[in-house]
């Protein structure tokens, strides 16, 4: 009986290994989507545009693709299952690229617009890649399910901005579209690695229905707190990092193959520390994470509003990155501690609205703002939002010791 159980624990422990495996190599194709269009979007953008302040406007449409689309994504995920979910989210993948190749190709900011708003609800899908794996494993699991799924993205910081720079004069007077072309190419791979997942239904853990209304779950610091700390995570980090590239280039005077490689050093930034994340989440807990990850946040504003050397640059993009992912696994992980299996749907989904809902409006604002006050300006803006929000998690950490105590 034992030798049964056993056996059985190994088998289930590696499927939970080769979902994990192969999440982490979707994350790493998905990632690659965005790297590439975070480095290259607003360059193409400036080109197509009738206007230069709409430069940032085809990635505010892919952000707004993927705020519409989130909460929609994640049911859908639990709904019709992630497997398939996912699948149909990586051929969303394909199909924006090909249209962003056209668009480039006939000089159409609208159907590169457009293409991006596709790319986004492509990445609302693979935005649900980590619950995927945090639902899959035990409790004391989660946190490093969730590092090892996004530590794709280590390899999305390499891949990306590859394609941008490989891709970028396959075709005379269509620059960048070649990199869209060999993107699509590699989402069409993407599509194969999902196919091959074995992921429990969503549903499996919702045999109880839930009785309390998502406006009284949601009320809960163990709830509303890590939404807050992800939406501050995510949203500052974008904020800066689609206005890097329009600052170094448009303002501090720097190539543009020098932006597109903070853009690289940002990204891997944001993925290379996700083992250690999973090993002081283990340690330390979820909330020393994310509070790590503010202050690495703050630490970029002041060296950002310092100067616009590319050495500033280059060191607020990387803190900017780390700061990230111990913030947003962080936040992630704290959440999936504080919801019941049955309202899980209803979390996930509340929580993707908010977190990109919010990065939508601040990606749109980001370029605005960027023409109107300036690089430094609008990073000084941030620093009282990131200090308030290590606040708040302070009274949500002081609040639970006082109940447990």
């Amino acid at each position: 009986m034992t030798t049964k159980i056993s056996t059985e624990n190994k088998n289930k422990l590696s499927v939970e290994n080769k979902n994990i495996g192969l999440l982490s190599a979707s994350q790493a194709i998905i990632g690659s989507q965005q790297a590439l269009i975070m480095s290259v979007g607003a360059l193409v953008g400036i080109s197509l545009a009738p206007n230069p302040s709409l430069a940032t406007l085809p990635i505010s449409f892919m952000v707004l693709g993927l705020a519409f689309t989130s909460g929609s994504a994640a049911l859908l995920s639990h709904r019709l299952g992630r497997t398939k979910a996912f699948i149909f989210g990586a051929m969303l993948a394909v199909l924006s690229a090909i249209i962003a190749a056209i668009g480039i190709f006939i000089g159409s900011f609208i159907i590169f617009s457009m293409a991006l708003a596709l790319a986004g609800a492509s990445t609302a899908f693979g935005q649900q890649y980590r619950f995927a794996a945090a639902d899959s494993v035990p409790e004391e699991r989660k946190g490093n399910a969730i590092s090892w799924v996004l530590l794709g993205g280590l390899f999305a910081g390499f891949i990306g901005p590859a394609l941008a720079k490989w891709g970028r004069n396959w075709f005379e007077g269509a620059e960048f579209a070649g990199s869209f072309i060999a993107l699509s190419a590699l989402a069409l791979f993407g599509i194969y690695i999902l196919a091959q997942t074995k992921l429990p239904k969503a549903e499996a853990k919702q045999e109880i229905k839930s009785e309390t209304s998502l406006v009284e779950i949601a009320r809960s610091p163990s709830i509303f707190v890590p939404i807050i700390t992800g939406v501050v995570s995510y949203g500052i980090m974008k904020f800066i990092m689609v206005a890097a590239p329009l600052a170094m280039v448009g303002m501090a005077g720097h190539s543009k193959e020098m932006a597109i490689s903070a853009i690289q050093w940002h990204i891997i930034s944001m993925f290379a520390p996700s083992l250690v994340t999973a090993m002081i989440i283990s340690k330390f807990g979820s909330r020393i994470v994310i509070a790590l990850g503010l202050i690495l946040i703050l630490a970029c504003l002041f060296i950002a509003i310092s100067g616009m050397s590319s050495a500033h640059f280059g060191l607020a993009m990387i803190l900017l990155g780390i700061g990230w992912n111990f913030g947003f696994i962080g936040s992630t992980a704290l959440l999936a501690e504080g919801y019941k299996p049955q309202d899980a749907a209803r979390v996930q989904a509340l929580n993707e609205q908010l977190v990109f809902g919010i990065m939508a409006l601040v990606t749109i604002l980001s370029g605005v703002l960027l023409n109107i006050f300036g690089w430094q300006a609008i990073n000084l803006f941030l620093i009282p939002v990131t200090t308030f929000t290590l606040a708040l998690l302070a009274w949500e950490a002081w609040g639970r010791e006082k109940n447990n105590s």
